[in-house]
């Protein structure tokens, strides 16, 4: 879709962003201090927007950094943001403090994904996870929703299927309506045609009033609960960066806080 459209130049990009972000053209304008003429000029490609308004309107329509780039290009500039290797000596700083990062939170499981999902760094909580899955499935690069959602995977054991299922599926088509990206489309109709493990998970969620929705695990006879949480880099001025996501499992009732803590002494 961002091929075809950036082949045209910048306007239809725009006009496709905009309209994605349920924005009209006077409303996009009165952010960007600017007037619906000249947006509805831009768009139809008579008149071509300096680099600065490509930004700002980029900036005011929420495209992520990589799409950035690519209006810019349309538009016939330079990429604004670079694009660093994650194991370039230029972001020592940024995987030293992640490594920092996810490790402080053990026992409780967390990891570093990127834009496809795919495992980029984990601590031992995860890995205590992963006990008993083929190595057919941990073979690199490693997909987080592939191991959970693959019925050799995680998905046996994971007692909530049903709704955990449901919830990493609504996850990723909000990210392909915020991205567009056709890897992770692909992805995404990957994971959703795998059948799913009768894992007897039909019944609604009872006991605690959790405040989330909880991934119910099973690990050596025992039910895990855990509550995920995903932080991204603020403000990033990197591509790789900006697609950067920590993902933690914390602990979501006390019978899980005391064995994970059991296992650390």
């Amino acid at each position: 879709m961002t091929t075809t459209a950036a082949d045209k130049g910048v306007g239809p990009l725009l006009r496709a962003w905009r309209e994605q972000r349920r924005v009209s053209q006077l409303e996009l304008a009165l952010r960007a201090d600017s007037s619906a003429r000249h947006i509805s000029f831009i768009e139809t490609g008579r008149s071509r927007p300096s680099e600065e308004m490509v930004l700002r309107l980029a900036e005011h329509l929420d495209v992520p950094v990589r799409e950035r780039n690519a209006l810019l290009l349309a538009a016939g500039y330079a990429p604004h943001y670079s694009q660093t290797p994650l194991d370039d000596p230029a972001l020592d700083s940024v995987r030293a403090g992640m490594e920092r990062l996810i490790q402080g939170y053990e026992p409780y499981p967390a990891l570093v994904l990127d834009a496809m999902y795919n495992v980029l760094a984990a601590n031992r909580g995860i890995l205590m996870l992963l006990d008993g899955i083929p190595e057919s499935l941990l073979e690199p690069p490693l997909n987080a929703m592939r191991l959970t959602l693959h019925p050799e995977g995680m998905a046996p054991r994971i007692r909530n299927l049903g709704e955990w299922r449901g919830h990493l599926l609504a996850q990723m088509e909000r990210q392909i309506a915020l991205h567009r990206s056709r890897p992770l489309r692909e992805l995404y109709e990957e994971v959703a045609a795998y059948p799913v493990p009768d894992t007897g998970s039909g019944e609604p969620l009872e006991g605690a009033p959790y405040f989330a929705l909880p991934m119910l695990i099973e690990h050596e006879g025992r039910v895990l609960s855990f509550i995920s949480s995903i932080s991204t880099f603020n403000t990033p001025m990197d591509v790789t960066v900006a697609e950067l996501a920590i993902e933690t499992f914390l602990p979501a009732d006390p019978a899980t806080v005391k064995y994970l803590q059991s296992l650390m002494s």
